[in-house]
């Protein structure tokens, strides 16, 4: 049977009638933010207590976006007759945002965890320059940086974690056997005395 004429245009505007009326879902974005998801990648922010300027995230960023300066400075001693020791320290790190491809490696690589997904996104300028931001900047952006989602119940603890407790539970152990060896001792001292 060949198709009525005009069918195709009145499921078109039926289609075109039940959208209209629908609520719209439209955000008005200056009044309203957008809901993030939890794992959105904004621009990266420097946790700098933990740089060690080791310069991994700078050699394996495939833009070359990541600009970074440092120095030597010689510590002293920690104890008397030890020897100095040197460290590096930051003097400069930017992000050119203008290059960057926001793929993470930098943020993978980094064995400190000193760079993190911040969900901020409102960091347009005019000119083309000001996308490169300095470590004051980044710093303000590691704040915005949302806490880790919290492990799944049924999942196994992690192999640091359980060393670390079975090396408590050993030590405790071993304080509380010395302990208790100390009070016996104490008690026999006691009890041979006249």
């Amino acid at each position: 049977m060949p198709p009525i004429p005009g069918s195709g245009l009145a499921k078109g505007l039926a289609v075109t009638l039940r959208t209209m009326t629908k609520k719209t879902v439209t955000a008005q974005y200056p009044d309203t933010q957008p809901e993030l998801p939890p794992r959105s990648r904004g621009v990266i922010g420097l946790f700098e207590e933990n740089c060690t300027v080791c310069m991994l995230c700078a050699r394996e960023c495939p833009d070359w976006c990541i600009y970074i300066d440092s120095h030597k400075e010689t510590v002293p001693p920690a104890a008397p007759g030890g020897r100095e020791r040197s460290r590096n320290v930051l003097d400069r790190f930017a992000i050119d945002f203008s290059l960057c491809m926001y793929c993470g490696i930098c943020i993978e690589v980094c064995p400190f965890d000193a760079l993190f997904w911040s969900p901020e996104f409102e960091y347009a300028e005019t000119d083309i320059h000001e996308l490169t931001h300095e470590r004051d900047k980044l710093r303000e952006w590691m704040w915005t940086v949302p806490e880790p989602p919290a492990l799944d119940p049924g999942a196994e603890e992690p192999k640091e974690i359980a060393a670390a407790r079975k090396t408590a539970d050993k030590l405790a152990a071993q304080q509380a056997q010395q302990a208790q060896q100390a009070q016996q001792a104490q008690r026999s001292e006691e009890g041979g005395t006249p």
